[in-house]
């Protein structure tokens, strides 16, 4: 078990450096997002350094007259760091540090310190440090020089820094123990994931960029009572709970981790078991905010990040949320989804519409049957009641009386 250095907290004074490769594109966009994240993990942006280049200096990550100029405004506003909106390479970090004294970071260290922050369960915990790790190993020398200059802060927590003779040799050994750990958790939901196939209970993920509302969609639903905060990341480690839809139908509702543009690969890699919750669900909920305006971007990344994930041919129901915050009221439109409502999760607002629209889905995957059902054979009625979805049952002198619909694999058993 390698030792680990604690860091103590401290509030940090950053300026975000960003790199345009052409106009119009998303970089302040994208600088703003990364400004909330900066918010999330603890430290306050004091600046903003955008270069218009065409490609990312290789080296310095921008150009030398650029780091100049970067040099001047760290003075002039006192910051104790940057972070880069790409991710840096080896080569980046050490020469960035060297050259401007301070602490380097970028996107996806920060990004992987909130997480650190918010993970909760031990397979999150598992999840957080082994892309921590990954991310750190290939950098040991540059975050080295970057994390001692101030000792601690944002961009440290988790597993933590240990000063600049890190053991490489340590950490793959820590690696490799955490990635058994995690194949065991694995093994652990795949049983899990069987016994709700055999259960015939169907499942929906929630999906969407972070801060989309998912958690809160959840909680309205199904009482859950999971940490919703208008923050990023506020919920990371993935709850499933029970829906009762109309017509006595059940659906598992899983809600995952929030979608972000640039989610680093590290991540995506670590969290796949959780996120793979996605694969195997039945359907798909798509959370968006409606109210933010770069909605349809938001949008792009969650259908990437899926495909990237490998989920395809599910049932895809868009929810345009957050209604309550849109002044526009204009018929929003998905085109890649199946289906498509307009909602508030935080009022209610098409909150029932939408269970009824889940139970037609459902209703879509399974048989219409009407069978008079002898006494002597009640057990196939309760297999009914329990599994599928009863219309009309009617109690009769020679049995029971009953239109339903049931899922194909429950009707081979009656």
């Amino acid at each position: 078990m390698p030792e680990f250095f604690e860091n103590n907290e401290m509030e940090e004074r950053v300026i975000l450096v960003g790199v345009s490769s052409q106009d119009g594109d998303d970089t302040e966009d994208s600088l703003d997002e990364l400004e909330e994240l900066v918010k999330t993990a603890g430290a306050v942006t004091v600046g903003r350094v955008i270069q218009n280049r065409q490609t990312i200096h290789p080296g310095l990550y921008i150009g030398s007259g650029k780091v100049e100029e970067l040099l001047d405004e760290i003075a002039w506003t006192n910051a104790t760091g940057i972070v880069c909106d790409d991710e840096l390479s080896p080569a980046q970090l050490r020469n960035l540090s060297d050259t401007l004294n301070v602490k380097v970071m970028d996107r996806t260290l920060i990004i992987l310190d909130i997480f650190a922050a918010r993970a909760s369960t031990s397979e999150g915990k598992i999840q957080v440090e082994l892309a921590q790790l990954r991310y750190r190993m290939s950098r040991l020398s540059g975050i080295g020089k970057s994390m001692s200059r101030l000792g601690g802060g944002i961009g440290t927590r988790g597993p933590g820094e240990k000063k600049l003779e890190v053991d490489r040799r340590l950490i793959a050994s820590r690696i490799s123990q955490l990635k058994r750990e995690l194949e065991e958790v694995k093994r652990h939901r795949e049983v899990n994931r069987v016994a709700r196939q055999r259960n015939h209970v169907p499942v929906a993920a929630i999906v969407g960029y972070t801060n989309a509302g998912k958690s809160t969609l959840l909680n309205a639903l199904t009482g859950a009572g999971i940490l919703a905060e208008d923050k990023l990341f506020a919920t990371l480690d993935p709850t499933t709970r029970m829906l009762e839809l109309p017509g006595s139908q059940k659906l598992l509702l899983t809600d995952t981790v929030g979608f972000i543009r640039k989610l680093p690969h590290h991540l995506i890699e670590a969290f796949k078991s959780t996120l793979e919750e996605a694969k195997y669900a039945d359907m798909i909920l798509h959370v968006v905010d409606a109210s933010n305006p770069q909605m349809d971007e938001h949008m792009q990344v969650v259908y990437d990040t899926l495909r990237q994930l490998g989920v395809s041919d599910k049932k895809m129901i868009t929810l345009f949320n957050k209604q309550d915050l849109c002044t526009d009221k204009e018929q929003l439109r998905d085109f890649q989804a199946d289906h498509v409502l307009q909602i508030s999760a935080k009022n209610g607002q098409g909150l029932e519409e939408l269970k009824e629209l889940l139970a037609d889905v459902l209703r879509e995957g399974q048989i219409y049957i009407e069978r008079l059902v002898p006494y002597d054979q009640a057990g196939s009625i309760a297999r009914i009641r329990k599994y599928g979805q009863v219309v009309q049952e009617e109690f009769l002198a020679e049995g029971i009386s009953v239109k339903a619909y049931v899922p194909m694999e429950v009707y081979s058993q009656i």
